[in-house]
């Protein structure tokens, strides 16, 4: 099974909220997931983002793929530097 980290769309007609969630690739957007990982509130400002790292770093390391906007918001919150300098750890 090929899982991907990527957003779930949440929230009223034009008042976007957003979920970070590990799911199948195959699934549709808003359909099934495996676990909540975050969210992201675009209409804050500065944007909102609320991401757990353990539970992040878990997928990226059992090799989940973060969609283009998952990635930048991972970058955002430091993870993505945490796993590149574990992995220079090694």
């Amino acid at each position: 099974m090929a899982v991907k980290l990527r957003l779930r769309r949440m929230g009223a007609k034009k008042r976007p909220f957003y979920r970070i969630v590990a799911a199948d690739s195959r699934s549709p957007r808003d359909g099934r997931f495996i676990e909540i990982i975050g969210t992201y509130n675009p209409l804050t400002s500065p944007a909102e983002i609320k991401i757990d790292e353990e539970k992040a770093i878990k997928w990226l390391k059992e090799g989940a793929k973060p969609s283009d906007t998952v990635r930048d918001l991972l970058s955002k919150s430091g993870i993505l530097t945490k796993i590149h300098e574990q992995k220079g750890e090694k």
